[in-house]
């Protein structure tokens, strides 16, 4: 996934979810922040932080919010990105578990929740629910960082599916370099793990994918460790 012109900037303070003060050239800048965790390691006064420049005149804000950098290394924020590098590695025959597809479309609907990708081949037809993940303790990547009732209620109708016949995959993209493992956050919300380890259980497929962290660019990487 490619992004557009990018800029950096100094990090000031988060006003709300969705918007923050970043000084740019040293004027402070209001920014749209394309991520409505925490995000409260990242994001901290004086943290250098990368920003996509809009191409849109009529847009509020000039400027996202899409990465910071953490020991040196670039974190992506963009909690949009990890679909789009998720379909195009899997469409371009990148990941190994989804190989010879006839079929993969985006945002398809079953029960009373969408999931970000369907899929079918020869073999079989499945779902895919993506989740990006930008908390990162000790090398060990942790999801989520906020309360999610929302990712809880994907995890349980991905078991519903595998109920009915279909493949149910739980993609979480670790939206960083360096991680050597990838588990469920318990302290910030048991019900998520309890899910996940339920799925896991009853045939739902939990795969961990590291990525190529670029300041204009976030690609695919290669499988972690998941340890429920």
């Amino acid at each position: 996934m490619k992004y557009g012109k990018i800029i950096h900037g100094k990090f000031h303070k988060r006003l709300n979810q969705f918007v923050a003060e970043v000084y740019i050239n040293g004027l402070k800048e209001l920014v749209h922040v394309k991520n409505t965790g925490r995000l409260k390691e990242l994001l901290q006064p004086n943290h250098d932080v990368i920003l996509e420049v809009s191409s849109n005149p009529n847009r509020k804000t000039k400027f996202s919010l899409i990465g910071t950098y953490k020991h040196k290394k670039i974190v992506n924020i963009d909690s949009q990105a990890p679909n789009h590098v998720a379909y195009e590695a899997i469409k371009n025959n990148k990941m190994k578990e989804f190989s010879y597809l006839k079929t993969i479309k985006r945002e398809v609907s079953f029960g009373n929740s969408r999931f970000d990708l369907y899929y079918e081949n020869k073999q079989e037809k499945g779902f895919i629910e993506v989740k990006g993940v930008t908390l990162e303790k000790n090398k060990i990547a942790m999801f989520p960082d906020a309360p999610t009732s929302r990712g809880t209620k994907h995890v349980l109708e991905l078991i519903k599916a595998v109920n009915e016949g279909y493949t149910g995959t739980i993609l979480f993209v670790i939206q960083m370099k360096g991680c050597h493992g990838f588990t469920p956050n318990k302290e910030m919300d048991k019900a998520f793990m309890n899910a996940l380890m339920q799925a896991s259980k009853q045939g739902v497929r939990i795969l961990a994918y590291d990525t190529i962290v670029k300041k204009d660019e976030l690609i695919l990487g290669y499988p972690i460790p998941v340890h429920l």
